[in-house]
């Protein structure tokens, strides 16, 4: 009896389910559907649409050149920072001290180069003009010597720039300095934390421009061959719907990808207009404008009947169905440029199912 009744309960609840989805099929059907429509002017775009997620790919993730102790951390995470601004030090007094004694070393050899070069001088002229009770065999081996001691404290000061040099490279390994203007997107070192050979290896600071954006998605191959490079196309985001994001077709892969059987092309496109709300990793569609006519004269493609190489639609005049020969031009997959035919504000009349074509009706 517990049975028989389940049973029931199931065949009422399955038929009241049916019911509903009877009455709300009809609601959402043709007939609400408007059987007329008004001849008017508007824009068409025939678009191909890429599917994708937005890439900031000028990224940066720095790390110390050395082992110590960070000693300064001097931005916080979302901070601007500049190209070559320094963002953590580490503790290097004697790196410091090294720098130091070799600027010294450079300004001592810049002095002996200066002294060598004098007394070269001075013997070269010695030996132009000769010296009263000095030989010239004498004057020769004077200028040979103060030449050979200039061209050594030269390389003096070629090694004494080396030095400093090198002393200034191990002292860039112990700061952490922007490659390019940009924001810190993520710190990973607190002042006090030493940092390990091991931990070279792992970012400290990642810092990301945020003025190039580019979005990185697909174009089916039945689609790639009418898309072309610096073509625009409009951005669309999930996140941001009410963003209007303009962008253009930078890069178009030769090689193409294929997956289950579907072969389709990577396609970058850059954003020309990036706005601050914009984030690494968003979703995002892009339509590439492929061609675009402003001002026209359009209907739905619904409302247009005969064929795609004979079209046809129902106008009403005086109140009487009369049927006219059209000329289309650019459609959007749901809207059709009309070239000839009919004028503004005419009324078009709705084609029954029976009478649609299946290359118009796209809706």
């Amino acid at each position: 009896m517990k049975e028989r009744r389940i049973l029931i309960i199931t065949i009422c609840v399955v038929v009241i389910g049916i019911v509903l989805g009877v009455v709300f099929t009809r609601g959402a059907g043709p007939e609400a559907v408007p059987t007329t429509y008004n001849v008017t002017w508007g824009d068409i775009m025939k678009t191909v649409l890429v599917d994708g997620n937005l890439e900031m790919p000028n990224k940066a993730y720095l790390s110390f050149g050395m082992t110590g102790t960070v000693t300064e951390v001097l931005v916080e995470e979302g901070d601007d920072v500049t190209k070559d601004q320094v963002l953590a030090r580490l503790d290097a007094p004697s790196l410091n001290s090294s720098v130091d004694m070799a600027e010294l070393q450079v300004e001592i050899a810049e002095e002996q180069v200066k002294a060598a070069r004098a007394q070269y001088e001075i013997a070269k002229e010695n030996l132009d003009n000769g010296v009263p009770g000095v030989s010239e065999d004498v004057l020769e081996l004077q200028e040979d010597i103060a030449k050979a001691s200039w061209e050594t404290a030269k390389l003096n000061l070629e090694l004494a720039e080396l030095s400093l040099e090198s002393a200034e490279l191990n002292l860039e390994k112990a700061e952490i300095v922007a490659p390019f203007d940009g924001v810190v997107a993520d710190i990973s070192i607190t002042e006090g934390k030493e940092i390990s050979a091991a931990a070279l290896a792992t970012p400290a600071i990642s810092l990301v421009d945020t003025s190039g954006i580019e979005m990185r998605g697909s174009i089916d191959e039945i689609d790639i061959s009418i898309v072309g490079l610096n073509q625009e196309a409009n951005i669309l985001l999930d996140a941001l719907p009410d963003e209007e994001i303009r962008g253009r077709v930078t890069f178009i892969s030769p090689i193409g990808t294929t997956l289950v059987g579907v072969v389709s092309y990577d396609t970058t496109i850059t954003l020309e207009n990036p706005v601050a709300e914009l984030r690494d990793g968003m979703s995002a569609t892009a339509e590439v404008i492929i061609e675009r006519r402003d001002d026209v004269l359009m209907i739905p493609n619904r409302y247009i009947r005969g064929t795609l190489e004979n079209p046809k639609v129902l106008v009403l005049v005086d109140g009487q169905q009369e049927e006219r020969q059209i000329t289309l031009g650019l459609s959007d997959g749901f809207n059709t440029e009309v070239l000839s035919g009919l004028q503004e504000g005419e009324e078009v009349v709705l084609p029954t199912s029976e009478e649609r074509p299946g290359g118009f009706f796209m809706m």
